[in-house]
C-alpha cells in the first residue's frame, strides 16, 4: 500500500472520531475570497498563498487554513442557536520558499467549537479530542496563552495608541520588543526636532506628494508622532513584567507559579491568570498529565494571527525535525471581525495526518 492510501486511511479514521464525538461534518470550498483573507492579515499573506482571479468574484485563493471559512460559514448560517460543533477534512495550499523541503499542499482534519456557555469546557474538549486523535504516537506537548500576555498590554500606564500597536505586532515577536523599548526609552531627537513646528508648514512647497499615503494622511502621521513624543514613556517596572513574562516557559504547574509572581507587580493580570489556572484543573480532571506539556507565554505568536487566548501544539519526538503534528487555539475575536461585531467564543484544532504517518515511519508497500 502506497503512503497516500495509509495518510487516507488516517484521514478518515480521524474525521469519523470526530464526527462520533458530535461534530457536524462540513466542507468549505477550495476557493476563498481574497479580501477577506487580506483583511484579516494584511498584504503579508500573499507570500503565503495561492492567488488567482475570478471574473464575478475578484481575487481569490486556495484556502491557506481552514477556520476562517470554518468561521464564515457558522456566523452567516445562525439560527437563533449560537453553540456548534464542525468537524472537517480536506487540502491547503501554502506557498513555500524555494528549494523547501515542506510540501505546498497537504491534507487537514480539523474540529472547531462554537460556544459561549463554557470556555475552559471547550478548550478542554478540543485540547483532548486532539490528543485522542493522535493516539499513543511520542510527542512533545506545547501550550501557551496569548490572552494574557494581550492582558499584560492593555494594563500598561501608557495611551490606548501605544497599546493599540504593540497589540498589532504581537504576533511579530522581533517588531514587538523594538516599539516596546521605543515607549519605554525617552523621546528621540528625531522626532523632538519638529517640535514647535506646524506640520502643515512642512510641506508648503512640496510640489507632489510622495509615496501611496497623500499629504493629509503624512501630516497627521506626524502630529501623532509629536503628541505621542510627549507621552511619559513605560515604566521600568512593567517592562521588566512584561520582559519576565516573555520569558515564561516551563511545565505547565511551574508556570502557573511563575505567573502567579507577576502579580505584585500588575495585579490586572489576575483574571487572565485565573482562567488558565481553571484550565489546568479542567485537563487534570480529564486525566491530562500536566507535568508531561510545556507552557510558553510567547507560544503561538508566529502562527496565524486571529488566535487570542489558549494555543497549543503535538510535535514528533522521534522526528524532531518534523512541523508540528496537530495545533489549534482560541480565536473569539476572529468571528467578531468576520460578523462585523457579533462575537461568539470559539476554539479548534486541526491534525495532518501525512505527519502521523511519518512518524510512524510507515513506507510505501507496508
Amino acid at each position: 500500500m502506497n503512503e497516500q492510501k495509509w495518510i487516507e486511511i488516517e484521514a478518515d479514521r480521524i474525521l469519523r472520531l470526530f464526527s462520533n464525538s458530535g461534530a457536524q461534518i462540513v466542507q468549505p470550498a477550495v476557493l476563498q475570497r481574497a479580501d477577506t483573507l487580506l483583511d484579516l492579515y494584511g498584504e503579508d499573506i500573499r507570500a503565503r498563498a495561492y492567488v488567482t482571479s475570478d471574473p464575478f468574484n475578484g481575487e481569490m485563493m486556495l484556502r491557506p487554513d481552514f477556520t476562517v471559512p470554518i468561521v464564515k460559514t457558522h456566523m452567516t448560517g445562525l439560527t437563533g442557536n449560537d453553540t456548534a460543533r464542525y468537524a472537517y477534512c480536506g487540502k491547503v495550499f501554502r506557498r513555500q520558499e524555494k528549494n523547501s523541503e515542506r510540501v505546498s499542499e497537504y491534507l487537514q482534519v480539523g474540529y472547531e467549537i462554537f460556544d459561549r456557555t463554557d470556555v475552559i469546557k471547550s478548550d478542554t474538549d478540543v485540547f483532548c479530542i486532539i490528543k485522542k486523535a493522535l493516539g499513543d504516537l511520542p510527542l512533545r506537548v506545547a501550550t501557551g496563552d496569548i490572552g494574557i500576555l494581550m492582558t499584560a498590554v492593555s494594563s500598561l500606564k501608557t495611551t490606548s495608541s501605544r497599546q493599540k500597536a504593540l497589540l498589532r505586532h504581537l504576533w511579530r515577536p522581533q517588531r514587538f520588543l523594538a516599539i516596546l523599548e521605543k515607549f519605554t526609552n525617552e523621546v528621540s531627537v528625531s522626532i523632538e526636532r519638529f517640535d514647535g513646528f506646524q506640520a502643515e508648514k512642512s510641506f508648503a512647497n512640496q510640489a507632489k506628494e510622495i509615496g501611496l499615503r497623500s499629504k493629509s494622511e503624512i501630516i497627521e502621521r506626524i502630529e501623532n508622532l509629536l503628541q505621542d513624543s510627549k507621552e511619559a514613556p513605560i515604566s521600568t517596572t512593567e517592562l521588566d513584567v512584561i520582559n519576565s513574562l516573555l520569558k515564561i516557559g516551563d511545565k505547565c504547574p511551574q508556570a502557573l507559579v511563575k505567573l502567579k509572581d507577576l502579580l505584585t507587580d500588575m495585579p490586572a493580570l489576575g483574571s487572565a491568570i485565573e482562567k488558565f489556572e481553571k484550565r489546568l484543573s479542567a485537563l487534570d480532571n480529564a486525566n491530562v498529565d500536566l507535568s508531561s506539556i510545556d507552557f510558553e507565554a510567547s507560544y503561538g505568536r508566529t502562527s496565524m494571527e486571529y488566535y487570542d487566548g489558549f494555543v497549543f501544539g503535538f510535535y514528533s519526538e522521534n522526528h524532531i525535525n518534523l512541523p508540528p503534528i496537530a495545533t489549534g487555539g482560541r480565536y473569539d475575536a476572529l468571528t467578531k471581525h468576520i460578523d462585523k461585531g457579533r462575537a461568539i467564543p470559539a476554539v479548534g484544532g486541526v491534525v495532518r495526518p501525512d505527519l502521523i504517518i511519518q512518524s510512524k515511519g510507515i513506507e510505501d508497500n507496508d
